[in-house]
């Protein structure tokens, strides 16, 4: 019996197309003014993070302008990395508050979630996006405050998507049997982690996404069948 569902975001309850190209040239455009607030406590311990992250990994030093560098091209790489996306949510709050856009939602995915909040089953969001940054989205969607059907936000800090660990750390947190736990994805390698915690899976297939073998796929909320 699933008592839980986890949702993915991005080719999930979200268009990819939303994220690459309104929230990430967003990103970059207000990252070149950076230098402006980099006296902000949140946004210098970001900064520290990052050239931690280079010294380690290039084992060079870099000043803040380095590492504001750095973070563009982890962005027009979309590297899963968790300094990055802390920034991103930073700044997207802005955009949302100042109404500058809205969050995209498939119009399949609010209905659905009514649905199975009145059936009694939680629900949750595990994205590679900080957990400030689903909520900024779902809370200023294209469909309203989306937030109140959510009891669980996931995102990098229990590991990365395509890792079985991170399922079975969700799992383990939420105190639910992995099997009855059901994740929703677009990505395979992400369904293919979660299955082998256990976790029962479903595919979104939407636009140019490649349906998977391993896993049931739908193309919509609608086509899930518990």
């Amino acid at each position: 019996m699933i008592q839980g569902i986890i949702t993915d975001i991005e080719g999930t309850t979200t268009a990819i197309d939303f994220v690459f190209n309104i929230l990430f040239p967003y990103f970059r455009e207000q990252l070149l003014q950076l230098g402006d607030c980099s006296h902000q406590p949140e946004i210098i311990a970001i900064l520290e993070e990052v050239q931690a992250i280079i010294e380690q990994e290039e084992g060079q030093r870099v000043d803040l302008t380095g590492a504001i560098a750095k973070l563009h091209q982890w962005s027009v790489a979309d590297r899963k990395i968790a300094p990055l996306k802390a920034l991103q949510g930073i700044i997207w709050q802005q955009g949302y508050q100042n109404g500058d856009f809205q969050g995209h939602i498939y119009a399949d995915v609010p209905p659905q979630l009514a649905q199975w909040q009145a059936q009694g089953i939680k629900l949750g969001i595990y994205s590679s996006g900080s957990v400030p940054a689903q909520k900024l989205l779902f809370s200023h969607s294209t469909a309203g405050d989306l937030t109140p059907y959510f009891d669980w936000y996931f995102d990098l800090a229990v590991g990365s998507k395509k890792v079985v660990t991170s399922y079975q750390t969700i799992a383990t947190t939420l105190g639910i049997p992995p099997e009855n736990l059901l994740f929703l994805s677009d990505v395979e390698a992400e369904l293919d982690a979660a299955q082998g915690a256990d976790f029962q899976t479903v595919q979104l297939v939407r636009g140019e996404t490649v349906g998977s073998d391993r896993h049931p796929t739908v193309s919509s909320f609608a086509e899930i069948v518990l």
